[in-house]
């Protein structure tokens, strides 16, 4: 199975490209959705981020209270880094067990991929056959965050801001899906993506 990362800024639209991936084929492991569960009541990472963050950030019910957590961590960078720490490693442990999970399936898909915000940040991509980035300018994430809700516009520049620069993305890309215009041109080129990587699957195996 090849595994592929998929990544992109806040708001860039790296969802919806998720979702055109599965239409097609993909096994998807969504590393976002993830580290949200380790950090629910009873998650794997529950204990390790209180300890460092403190008891303001648990919620009801004892699960963390993301919101809290952020507006430390994004106006932090050695928070962030803290924060990364412990739940980055959880994650890629539980990204290889879902993929190792998917290949013993008789019908597993050719493509396992793995979504994440953070991907390039986190170093993950580096265990990859190859890396997806999608693109969109700064200030259409803004105004896409802002307008999805729960941030602000200042927050929402915060937290680009707290993730690694586009350019930076796309120097470690094998793939760009630039997610700026209509969903049809994106999902276009979200075909060609794909059946660029299963020649480069079935070269490969």
């Amino acid at each position: 199975m090849l595994r592929v990362g998929l990544t992109g800024g806040l708001a860039a639209g790296k969802s919806t490209v998720a979702a055109f991936f599965r239409e097609l084929g993909a096994f998807h492991v969504d590393a976002d959705l993830i580290a949200h569960e380790l950090l629910a009541p009873g998650g794997g990472a529950v204990s390790e981020v209180v300890n460092r963050f403190g008891a303001g950030i648990v919620g009801a019910g004892g699960a963390i209270d993301r919101k809290a957590l952020a507006a430390i961590v994004f106006a932090d960078p050695r928070a962030l880094a803290d924060l990364n720490a412990l739940v980055h490693p959880k994650v890629r442990e539980e990204i290889a067990r879902r993929i190792a999970s998917e290949e013993s399936a008789a019908s597993a898909s050719p493509v396992a991929l793995v979504d994440a915000a953070l991907l390039v940040e986190s170093g993950i991509h580096r265990d990859l056959d190859a890396l997806i980035v999608v693109a969109c300018g700064e200030e259409t994430q803004v105004a896409r965050a802002v307008a999805r809700g729960g941030v602000t516009e200042g927050e929402a520049r915060a937290r680009i801001a707290a993730q690694a620069p586009l350019p930076e993305k796309l120097a470690s890309a094998d793939y760009v899906i630039d997610n700026e215009s209509s969903l049809d041109a994106t999902k276009r080129q979200v075909r060609a993506v794909w059946e660029a990587l299963l020649r480069m699957g079935r070269t490969t195996a």
